[in-house]
This record gives C-alpha cells, sequence and structure tokens, in this order.
C-alpha cells in the first residue's frame, strides 16, 4: 500500500508542501547553511513532515460521542462493517457516551489512505500513516515493529547516510535510545519492515544487549536471522544485480553499524523523557512514564552554537530612518502608529505570499503614504532583501531582491519589531528627537556572536532561539529554576562597552520566567568575570513582555557576557527556566 501512487499521491495533497518547504530551508539557514546540498534540503524537509504530522494527526484516548461530541467510555468490542473491513479494520472499539445515547464506533483501520482522511488514533495508525507520508516524498522507509507493543519509522537519510529513527507520536527523530533509556522498556524484537525486506534492528534500539537476548525466546538466533534472510530474499527477487549490489553493500554497512553501537558510550549529558502520547494513566499502566513523568528532551551539556542574527540588527538599525522621518515631519504619535499599522499590513501580506515569488502591491489607500515615506523604508527593505518599485500605472510592488530564505528569515523578525515599536509609541509620553532611544530604537545591537548555556530543550528551546529576535521561539531552560546561565561570546573576539540590555517573556508559562539574575562581562578568556549588573524580584507582567536593562557601571571592555539566572518566578511550581529573547547593545564607536 505504501508504494502504491494513488495512496501517495492522497496523501501528499494534504501537505502543505511549500510551507514546510520554507521551514526546512529557515532551518537550515539559521545554522549558518544558506546553500545547502539537495540532501540537506532533503533531511530538513523530512524533519519539518514529522513536526507537522506531529500537529495535524490525533491521539485517540477514547474517541468523542458521534452525537454530542462529549466525553465517552470503552464499552467493548463489535464485528465490524463491510465499510470498515474495505480499510483493514478487523477490529472496532466501541465506546458509550454518559450524556446521550448515540456513542461512537472506533475502527483500527490498517488502510493508510483510509488514515490520511480520518487522521486520528494511537501508535499503530500514526506509524503506518506517516510511514506513508515519507514514501509519499521518496524516501526510503521502514514501518518499525517493537514486539513489547509500540511502532515508529525509520528512513533513510542520505545527509547523515544511514537509516534514522522517527517517532512520529512523540515528534522524535534520531533518539533510538528513547525507549529503553527514557521509557524504561525491556526490548525483546525490533523488526524493520520495507518493499525490500525484514529485518533486526533491535541492536540500533538497546545499549544492554546481555539483557535483551535473555528476552529474545520466540526462536534461535541463527532461525531468526534465516526467515529474515529467506523474507528479505523474497522480497528482491526481481531485482537487477546492480541494485542487489547497491542493497547488499548498505545492509552490510547497516550491520556493521549495528554492532559498534551496542559498545559505543550513551551520551549521559541528554536526558531522554519517558511516554507522552496517550492518557496518562494509560502510561502508567504500562510502565512507560520512565524515571521523571516531566521530564522531556533535554541537554545539560549544550554545543557552542554559531547565533546566524545579522539580520536582527540590521531591521533595528532600519527603524532609525522611519522614526527619525516621523520627528522631522512632526508627525503626532498617532499618525506614527497609523503609519507603522499601514506598514505591518504590508509585511503581513508579504508573508502570507508564496516565498519562493513574494511579492506585494500597494493598494491605491496606500500608495501616497509609501511614496511618502519610500526613502525612509528603503533601508528596511534592504534588511528584507526586497525592494520596491511603481510601475506605469502608479501603483507599488514590493518583490524579492535577493536570497528568498534570507526573506523568510528575516520577514517574522521585522513583523515582532513592528509590534514592539507600535507598543513603544503607544506608551511614549513626548515623541521627540531624544525619545529616539532605548527602548523605542533598538540601534547598536551586538551580533553574530556563539552562545553555550548549562543546558537547553531540544528540539525547540535551544541556546541559540534566545539571540534570533523571533516571540515563536524561546529558550528553555529543564533544569534552570534554582540556577543557570548563558553566555554570550562577540565575534571576532572584539571587545565592546555593554551598555544596556533587554531580557523578552516567553509565550508561556510565567511561572518559569526569571526573577532575580546577575550579568558580567569577561575580557581575559573567562578567567575572572566583571560585574555589570544586578536584578532581583523581577516580574514580567504578560507574554511578550519586553524588559530593558540600562548598565550603570561604565567604560568595561568584554568579547564574553554571562548570565546567571539565580531563580525563577515560582521555583516551587516547576523545575524549569526560559525566555523569549536576550539583546546586547553596545556603546556606539
Amino acid at each position: 500500500m505504501y508504494e502504491d501512487l494513488q495512496r501517495q499521491e492522497a496523501a501528499r495533497k494534504t501537505v502543505p508542501i511549500e510551507e514546510l518547504e520554507e521551514k526546512a530551508l529557515v532551518s537550515l539557514a539559521k545554522e549558518g547553511n544558506s546553500t545547502p546540498s539537495k540532501n540537506e534540503q532533503d533531511h530538513a524537509f523530512l524533519l519539518q513532515l514529522l513536526f507537522w504530522f506531529k500537529q495535524s494527526f490525533r491521539w485517540v484516548n477514547a474517541p468523542p460521542c458521534d452525537g454530542c461530541g462529549k466525553e465517552t467510555v470503552f464499552h467493548g468490542m463489535a464485528d465490524a462493517l463491510p465499510s470498515e473491513i474495505r480499510y483493514g479494520a478487523s477490529r472496532v472499539e466501541i465506546y458509550r457516551c454518559n450524556f446521550c445515547p448515540i456513542g461512537s464506533r472506533f475502527p483500527r483501520y490498517n488502510d493508510p489512505l483510509k488514515l490520511v482522511e480520518t487522521r486520528r488514533g494511537r501508535c499503530g495508525e500514526w506509524a503506518n500513516c506517516f510511514t506513508l507520508y515519507c514514501r509519499a516524498f521518496g524516501y526510503e522507509s521502514r514501518l518499525i515493529l517493537d514486539f513489547t507493543d509500540h511502532v515508529w519509522t525509520e528512513c533513510f537519510s542520505q545527509s547523515l547516510g544511514r537509516w534514522m529513527h522517527l517517532d512520529p507520536c512523540e515528534g522524535v527523530y534520531d533518539k533510538p535510545l528513547l525507549y529503553e533509556s527514557g521509557w524504561n522498556k525491556k526490548l525483546n524484537y525490533v523488526i524493520g519492515i520495507a518493499k525490500d525486506g525484514v529485518c533486526d534492528v533491535t541492536k540500533r534500539y538497546t545499549r544492554k544487549w546481555h539483557e535483551v537476548i535473555s528476552r529474545r525466546n520466540i526462536i534461535t538466533e541463527p532461525a531468526l536471522s534465516a526467515v529474515l534472510a529467506n523474507v528479505t530474499k523474497d522480497c528482491r527477487r526481481g531485482f537487477t544485480s546492480q541494485v542487489l549490489s547497491v542493497l547488499e553493500d548498505r545492509d552490510e554497512k547497516e550491520r556493521q553499524e549495528l554492532e559498534s553501537s551496542l559498545h559505543s558510550t550513551d551520551n549521559a549529558s541528554t536526558s531522554l523523557p519517558g511516554r507522552r502520547s496517550g492518557d496518562k494513566e494509560w502510561r502508567k499502566s504500562r510502565l512507560e512514564c520512565g524515571s521523571d513523568e516531566s521530564c522531556s528532551l533535554s541537554g545539560s551539556s549544550c554545543p557552542v552554537r554559531a547565533c546566524v542574527d545579522k539580520h536582527v540588527t540590521e531591521i533595528h538599525n532600519a527603524f532609525l530612518p522611519i522614526l527619525s522621518h516621523f520627528v522631522k515631519e512632526k508627525y503626532p504619535k498617532s499618525r506614527a502608529v497609523e503609519v507603522l499599522e499601514t506598514l505591518k499590513g504590508i509585511l503581513v501580506d508579504l508573508k502570507k505570499s508564496p516565498f519562493k515569488t513574494r511579492r506585494a502591491t500597494i493598494n491605491s489607500v496606500s500608495q501616497s503614504l509609501v511614496h511618502q515615506l519610500l526613502p525612509s523604508f528603503t533601508e528596511l527593505l534592504n534588511a528584507l532583501s526586497m525592494s520596491g518599485k511603481a510601475d506605469a500605472d502608479g501603483r507599488f510592488d514590493i518583490s524579492l531582491a535577493g536570497n528568498a530564505v534570507k526573506t523568510s528569515l528575516a520577514l517574522p523578525v521585522a513583523l515582532d519589531a513592528l509590534d514592539d515599536t507600535i507598543n513603544n509609541l503607544n506608551i511614549c509620553d513626548n515623541f521627540v528627537e531624544d525619545s529616539l532611544c532605548l527602548p523605542l530604537l533598538k540601534l547598536n545591537r551586538i551580533h553574530s556572536g556563539s552562545v553555550l548555556a548549562s543546558g537547553e530543550e531540544i528540539p525547540f528551546g535551544i541556546a541559540m532561539s534566545a539571540f534570533d529576535g523571533l516571540r515563536t521561539s524561546k529558550w528553555e531552560e529543564p533544569n534552570g529554576a534554582r540556577g543557570c546561565w548563558i553566555k554570550y561570546k562577540v565575534s571576532d573576539n572584539l571587545m565592546h562597552e555593554l551598555v544596556a540590555y533587554e531580557i523578552m517573556s516567553a509565550n508561556d508559562a510565567p511561572e518559569r520566567d526569571p526573577m532575580d539574575w546577575v550579568v558580567e562581562g569577561s575580557n581575559d578568556g573567562e578567567s575572572s568575570w566583571h560585574l555589570l549588573d544586578k536584578q532581583t524580584s523581577q516580574i514580567f507582567d504578560s507574554r511578550f513582555q519586553r524588559k530593558t536593562f540600562k548598565i550603570s557601571c561604565q567604560g568595561f571592555l568584554s568579547n564574553v557576557f554571562r548570565f546567571r539566572f539565580l531563580t525563577v518566578r515560582d521555583v516551587l511550581s516547576t523545575s524549569r527556566l526560559q525566555l523569549g529573547s536576550i539583546d546586547l547593545y553596545s556603546r556606539s564607536s
């Protein structure tokens, strides 16, 4: 069924392909890879496909009532109807509604075509359907059957040169020890099933082979190898000698990889979570919650990450000519806000347009405004890798002027910066030239350094997210509530005098907001640290609230800055610290 072209086409039609392509390219650009190879693009797209599927498919504990939509309780099993058998539903669960007589049926469909339509189920349906999606986009894929009752997917990554674990239920990739180390599973057989054969991949998923092999008592090991080899030989009947040679070479490399993985050392700095999909009581009954039920995929020893954020600084700098024009022309505050709202609407239209051909045409209401303000907007358009020009009919078109991915990277930053500028204008008491400073105008932002932290959430709360200029991202330290740190090292070891910094609260969980911290600088390779600022009892009143802090001590030059966060807002209710962003501002040269 995975190889059926009609099923593949049906799956592809449900995917926002261009959106995922854009996200894949942006994710690579954030890592500093602006010219990725085809294999790197394919790898990044596969990860975005996984994240999209995790959000678009629904886990079923008990389905809602077909009549009233309220909660139901399990009532037993029933025979499948012909319409259900047609899509491979040999089992049907019946659920009784406590509020109406209708209840619901939950057929356990096995045909991935039907699952593309229903978009719901448990791990069997999730892995079944996701594997079809992987095949629909040309990835060599396996359905992985764990005999201790779980199913997931593997795809061959040309970028990595090996098979990669992907669990759509958990939204986790390339973490094969998730089940043994995170869920505390007692594995026995893990079998990969693909169009060109089946193989025993258990050794990829364990570091306790001596324990696992004691539980493998269905068949002798030589007999198991023979059975799988015979099935694989049957699957490959009719393949050309060239194809067989490629597959056999890859099989041998995988055998060597699986053997060597048994002797590799666990990465103790990466914490693997217990199971997160499914009802909590159900997970407990299966003993899959792990040692720490609140645990998530996190790293206690982060790599040094480069900050690709020059565009953030360029966007903030681009507001100088705009705001200066407003002041020079004596715009009242309300008029300035109105103009910025109009600009925001234009950028929103640009963001909605296809990223490879992004463009917007200014309507007649805004034309005179744009022509009047165009010189002051030019720097912002340049920062977005865009340009604007009037056509013969007097309309004003904005279109790409450079790398489309750079525009995709910069547009969300510009929109967030616009929102922040509008908010600061609204609360500005006196909009005059003297007000063109922090927090309204954010000049001399330090950029393009590297960041290292005491810990981070993987993949959506990494330390680099603190400096990417986006509200949609955050740095999250899973064990940071009672103390953690993050360091920013300036590029090329250039020395800066820090005159101010800003911290923005993250999107949720105010109990995780930083409350007490110190800021330090070093100029001797981190041998010693100079205290630059100290804050206590800071409270963020809202989400995405940005607070500005001026540095009182002057004259100290640093090329590394360290934030030591001492406690969060409610240390009794969380182990985590999170923040939306940190921005550092130096004295102008």
